[in-house]
């Protein structure tokens, strides 16, 4: 029986660490113009609370990476941070009061992105890190997410039943080299009880993992961020397969 090609990990450090900040270069950089040193000006605040999501092929190196901000940060929440400039100027504290968020329990996704693969690949890639994403949501209690995304992102979403909704006092704009981004946010619990719902094949594969195929997913235990940002790698497989024929492939700025 040959290898699973892919593995995920959630909180590496190291190399694995490293490869997953290269994968974001990389991605940013062709699709946005962000350089590696624009990413730390931007992003290098928010290291204390920063945390990987990464999906490694069996060389190690990183191939889909999801950069997330937890509570508790230093600097706060990006999104909130970036609302109170230009193009938007609406204090954060307001956006989130008026939101409803419960800033104890809510996360940034801050990026999301898969380097250049063949179709079936970036689309396997692209499902695996929503799958991983959700284990975060779930392993640590996850209130709500918020996010900058592009247009193009909040539409793959959207195709698999998980639904953002815009920031109060907010709207699409240009942002950080993406041609049209919109601050969001969603509560998670709502959001999968209506996906369930609503998107039951997508709840099946993207959520529970059923059908899934070709990446070494961690136990749920793994996702558990505790009070630090590290995490050890302890996998154990599932699959991913049947994709939606309709939904791109996903290298994108969230």
């Amino acid at each position: 029986m040959s290898a699973v090609p892919y593995s995920m990990h959630f909180a590496p450090e190291g190399e694995l660490l490293e490869s997953a900040r290269e994968c974001e270069a990389e991605v940013f950089l062709r699709w946005y113009g962000n350089t590696r040193e624009q990413l730390v000006e931007e992003y290098g605040p928010y290291d204390d609370a920063s945390a990987f999501l990464a999906i490694a092929d069996q060389g190690g190196d990183v191939v889909g990476a999801v950069r997330l901000l937890a509570p508790g940060g230093r600097a706060g929440l990006k999104t909130l941070t970036d609302v109170a400039a230009p193009p938007w100027s609406v204090p954060g504290a307001r956006v989130a009061s008026a939101a409803g968020l419960d800033l104890g329990s809510t996360w940034e996704i801050a990026t999301l992105g898969v380097r250049r693969q063949d179709r079936a690949d970036g689309l396997r890639l692209s499902l695996a890190l929503y799958h991983g994403l959700i284990a975060v949501c779930r392993a640590n209690g996850m209130s709500s997410f918020v996010a900058v995304l592009d247009e193009r992102v909040r539409r793959l979403l959207h195709s698999v039943g998980l639904l953002t909704q815009v920031l109060p006092g907010t709207s699409t704009a240009p942002y950080l080299g993406s041609a049209a981004s919109t601050p969001v946010f969603a509560r998670c619990a709502p959001v999968l009880d209506n996906q369930r719902q609503q998107f039951p094949d997508a709840y099946r594969l993207v959520t529970l993992g059923v059908g899934l195929d070709g990446v070494t997913v961690p136990p749920a235990e793994a996702f558990r961020l505790h009070d630090r940002l590290r995490a050890p790698d302890d996998l154990s497989t599932t699959s991913l397969a049947a994709v939606p024929s309709d939904l791109a492939l996903l290298t994108e700025r969230v």
